[in-house]
Order: C-alpha cells, then structure tokens, then sequence
C-alpha cells in the first residue's frame, strides 16, 4: 500500500521548446499556477512545477537527455501523441471558452457526455493533446 499521498499520485510530465512560455500560457489559458520553476544554465527550465487544484504537472524545456531522448514532441510525430492528460475542471463551458479565447487549437468540442458532465479536448501552442471536463471519476 502506497503511503499517505498530499495531492495526486499520478503527475504528468511534458517537455516543450520554449518552457518559459508555455508555463506563461498554460497558467493563462488553462489555469495552472506556478508552484516551481527551476532555471538551467542555458536560459530553458530545467524543471518545472505546475498545478491545477489537488493535481500537478512537471515540464522542462527539451534538451538531448536520458529522458529527452525516450520522448518525441508532438511535431516530430505528425502531431500525435500516445498520451493525453485529462483534467477536471468545474465550469467546463467557461473554460472551454477561455481556452479559446487564449488560442487553444480544439480537436474536439465542448459536449454534454452520456457518462456525465461535459468536456472538451484541445491542442496547447506547441501540439501536446489535453482534456477537460466537469466528469469526476472520484465523485
């Protein structure tokens, strides 16, 4: 059994060329905070912290790494990904709007679901997939 968690356990991680302004327009378009960024010697983030209510996502900037070199961004790949981070919000409409008020690229438009609640999903400027919705599966 895992110890006592303070937030979520599952953390997504996502590099992007320029760090510095996706966290900028993350936090804007999509309403993350800043909880940490940490500099690297050429001018990128070298980590970061974001979150969004309970949950956090870590970003860096794309370098040539062990990491780095396991990952594709969404432009060497024809702009697919093999996974999407999913997050709940509560006024989807409303943030569906921002989001495009903001420039998100929507791949699929804000609907009522037969599960419950509704969602979008959307691309961020640099291609990484997202998805948001007012469905809890903790509710």
């Amino acid at each position: 059994m895992p110890d006592a968690i303070h937030g979520s356990s599952l953390i997504p991680c996502l590099r992007y060329r320029d760090a510095h302004a996706m966290i900028d327009w993350l936090c804007h378009a999509f309403g993350f905070e800043k909880h940490a960024v940490y500099d690297d010697d050429a001018g990128g983030v070298a980590h970061a912290q974001l979150v969004h209510g309970n949950g956090m996502l870590m970003l860096g900037s794309v370098r040539d790494d062990t990491f780095g070199r396991r990952i594709a961004q969404p432009d060497e790949v024809g702009g697919r990904e093999t996974q999407c981070t999913y997050v709940v919000v509560a006024d989807c409409r409303r943030h569906y709007e921002h989001a495009i008020t903001a420039g998100a690229m929507i791949v699929d438009k804000y609907e009522v679901k037969d599960y419950g609640g509704a969602g979008y999903s959307c691309r961020d400027p640099e291609g990484h997939l997202w998805s948001f919705g007012s469905y809890d599966p903790w509710a």
